[in-house]
Parts: structure tokens; sequence; C-alpha cells
């Protein structure tokens, strides 16, 4: 809630603002009270009245239910610390194998406790440790790597490395959970944010970046598993040269287009710009010979088509964040 008050100063020339009284009372402070000031990067004063106090686990309690997967999931990417789930009776195994999979899927979440009745989880990760940067570009890592195989194993009909690339997802999802926990965290935490160098006009940008490099992963995964379907067909012609010469140059483009967002260069985030050209002309040169193709597979080499041109599409929204 906002409070406007005036800036006064004594005759000695200390200039002070009054603190409000029920803020103060809320936080137990009387007569002789320490406080922390801090100066944030933009200017702005904060004022800390648990100054040397430790910080407070945040607790979420759950009960049994038939979301409890997604719920542990929401509570962990709001950044509680301890996740407490409860029943009335007691909880099967059927429910704990389901905790003990949603477990494994976030970093940091452990199971420090259980009984008949409960399971307590707690993120024993510290965010000041965790920097945004690091976790985007281990994550575009491992999303570049799957981007780059899955479209050939399409082109060479390699049913095992369609299946690795299905299987890497779990890892990158895994790290998407963990930068959306620690982007909030940071925003709730002005101390975090000086700490890290990261504004929260920063954590929308890596926020919606990081969606980005997730929504490629999960395209990933889609053509992987339609070129399982197709049980080793391989395009002919002319088609898998052009794909791997449009690959090519989306792939460079996103990587480009990272590299412009970590450094906030603008003159690379031009460069993928540049190269739209390039694609729309391969792309148009890939649609004249799908014709040529099969009839049944048409549909999937379109689609494999609109992936590849989907990750151009990405690197420019990538590109367009750095201001």
């Amino acid at each position: 809630m906002s409070d406007l008050r005036k800036v006064q100063q004594t005759p000695t020339g200390t200039f002070f603002v009054c603190v409000p009284k029920s803020w103060a009372q809320r936080n137990g402070l009387k007569k002789g009270t320490l406080v922390n000031l801090d100066v944030t990067g933009d200017g702005k004063l904060v004022i800390d009245a648990k100054y040397g106090s430790e910080p407070q686990q945040t607790v979420a309690t759950l009960h049994v239910g038939p979301f409890l997967s997604r719920e542990i999931i929401g509570c962990y990417l709001l950044g509680f610390d301890v996740i407490c789930i409860e029943a009335k009776d007691r909880i099967d195994l059927d429910v704990r194998d389901i905790v003990k999979s949603t477990v494994s899927s976030l970093v940091g979440l452990e199971i420090v406790e259980e009984t008949y009745s409960q399971v307590v989880l707690q993120c024993l990760l510290d965010p000041a440790g965790s920097k945004p940067g690091k976790i985007l570009r281990r994550n575009h890592a491992i999303v570049f790597g799957m981007a780059r195989d899955v479209t050939g194993s399409f082109i060479n009909g390699d049913l095992q490395l369609a299946k690795t690339v299905v299987a890497r997802d779990v890892e990158s999802n895994r790290l998407y959970f963990l930068l959306v926990r620690i982007l909030r965290t940071i925003i709730q935490n002005p101390y975090l944010s000086e700490k890290l160098m990261i504004t929260p006009i920063d954590c929308l940008n890596y926020r919606l970046a990081a969606s980005l490099i997730e929504s490629m992963g999960d395209a990933c995964v889609h053509v992987a598993t339609k070129t399982i379907e197709l049980r080793g067909f391989k395009p002919s012609g002319e088609l898998p040269k052009l794909l791997i010469d449009l690959q090519t140059v989306c792939l460079d483009a996103n990587e480009q287009a990272l590299k412009s967002f970590i450094n906030k260069d603008m003159s690379i985030a031009d460069n993928v710009r540049k190269v739209k050209t390039r694609v729309d002309a391969i792309c148009a040169d890939i649609e004249k010979v799908v014709k040529n193709q099969p009839v049944d597979v048409i549909p999937h080499l379109l689609a494999t088509l609109s992936f590849i041109r989907q990750i151009y599409e990405h690197s420019l929204d990538i590109a367009d964040l750095v201001a």
C-alpha cells in the first residue's frame, strides 16, 4: 500500500522521513531498534526491519488429491521453501510414487520427512548461488542439441537418435522450472536482485526467453515422436539437403540470438534479423519439392519444416528482447 510522506530536515541539516506507526508495530520496532538501509541500482531506498534476523522459511500445505503433482510443481515455482503433503488417514504407495516422481523433476527439491499420513518436501537450493544467465545458457545448450539431432534423426530415419531427443526433454524441463523459481524469488527479494545484478525488467526478459526455449524443446519432442512413428522413413531427392541448409541457418540465428540477449548486444541481434530473406527462400524451395514425397508423409514433412522455421521465429523474438 502506497503512503506519501514529506522529507523533513533538522536544524543541523540531517534529512529524515518518519516510518508508518502501524508498519513499525507490525515489525516489532521500538526506540533504538536497528534497521538496515539499502540503496538499489535504480535509486530506491529499501528499509529492512528484520536486520540481522534469520530469514523465515515459507511453507505450503497440500492435501492428497487428483492434481497433487501439478500442485507440488506450482508451489515450487512460487518459491515455497517447504511443502507439506498431508492425508486424513494415510498416504498410499501410489501417491508416494507420484510425489517421488514429481520431486525428481524439480532441481533442489528433496523429501526430508515421511510418516504414514505426511510427506515433507524441502528445497535445498541457495537462490544467491543460482545465476539466471547460467541456467538459461545450460537449458539452451540442451534444447539446441535436441533441435540439431531431431532434424538429423528425421532425415536419416534414425529412431534411436529420435528417442534420445525425447529423453533429453526431461532435463530441459527441470532447468526451465528452476529458472522460473529463481526469477520469481529475485523479483520478491530486492537484496537478491542487487546481489545477482539483475533487475525486475531483466527477470521479465529472462522469463520470456526461457519460455521460447522451452517451446522449442516441446516442438523437438513432437517431431521426434512423429519420426519414431514413421519407422525409419527417409526423405529423398533434394529435400534432405534443403532441410539441412534451413536447419544450419536457423540454428546459427538461434545461437546468435541467445548471445545477443545474454550480452545485450544490439549489433548481434540485428544480424539475426538480416537472415530472414534467406530463411524465406529456403522454405519456399522446400515447399516446392515436398509434393514429390509419398502422400502419407507430406503432413509430417510440412510439420518438420514448420518446426525448423519456428526456431528462427523464436530467435527473432529473443533478439527483440535486446534493448
